[in-house]
């Protein structure tokens, strides 16, 4: 029996960058269902960017493993795609080229890419805008056609790297609701990575709390309540509460200080 689609599943998820390096990830056990939205929340430096890089397929975990939709991730694909802080896009091109360029990249016939990327703009409210060069684009604006660019090959799975987080807040707040909405329209599964619980009331039904040293969930969490208060209350008394482990809170120095040893700093005569 084949998985539905976007669900993700994390199994044993631990990760270092080097062989002798702090443990980044510990144990991270996940199931996601598909069309779910899920915000990963946590202060920085507890691992919650890493973890969507690892599903986004962009970082190879040290152990255990991603599943989405059945399949084994191990590199980037068309059927999960993610946004991050900046926009990324291609400044000498217009909006609409910016759009396609997914379409471009998978030699879809030129019909098709045209008729995607005006569907994509009216999706995004910036029908009016798809043949402005993207530096003539507000931030907000930007950021929608990276939205638009990342729907265009029709993805099960969209992850978001705490993507309005050099907006304003009027700006950031329009776009929260929008891209929720939009998810939810078209049926994706979203999971986004942010340090403000705001955010995560917004745009999400489901709040995994992450605490550091090393990255682990401390708190999994349903936002199914309409007390809006309650809510966030729920969120923050994990959110604050979270802190390294003891044998993290606190870096090993001894090599360091047997190394400065063997090189005794000469007397200086006042």
């Amino acid at each position: 029996m084949s998985a539905p689609p976007g669900k993700i599943d994390l199994t044993g998820l631990c990760h270092r960058f080097s062989r002798h390096g702090p443990t980044i990830l510990s144990e991270i056990n996940l199931t996601v269902d598909g069309g779910q939205a899920l915000a990963l929340v946590g202060r920085s430096g507890c691992g919650k960017s890493t973890l969507l890089h690892i599903i986004a397929g962009l970082l190879h975990p040290t152990a255990g493993s991603v599943h989405i939709s059945g399949q084994p991730v191990g590199k980037p694909s068309a059927k999960w795609n993610m946004m991050f802080q900046s926009p990324s896009l291609f400044p000498w091109m217009s909006a609409a080229e910016n759009i396609a360029l997914g379409l471009r990249y998978a030699h879809r016939p030129k019909p098709e890419i045209r008729e995607r990327v005006e569907e994509l703009l009216a999706l995004v409210h910036l029908s009016e805008h798809g043949e402005d060069n993207v530096q003539q684009l507000s931030g907000g604006q930007q950021q929608r056609v990276a939205l638009a660019r990342s729907l265009a090959t029709r993805p099960e799975v969209l992850l978001l790297d705490e993507p309005f987080s050099a907006l304003d807040p009027f700006t950031r707040s329009g776009l929260q609701e929008e891209v929720r909405a939009i998810a939810a329209q078209l049926g994706l599964t979203l999971v986004i990575v942010t340090h403000d619980v705001d955010e995560a009331l917004i745009m999400a039904e489901r709040a995994v709390v992450m605490a550091p040293k090393p990255g682990r969930v401390v708190a999994d969490i349903a936002l199914t309540c309409t007390d809006r208060a309650a809510l966030r209350a729920q969120v923050l008394e994990p959110f604050e509460a979270a802190q390294p482990l003891p044998a993290h809170s606190a870096p090993d120095t001894a090599p360091a200080r047997h190394f400065l040893s063997l090189f005794p700093l000469p007397a200086f005569k006042s």
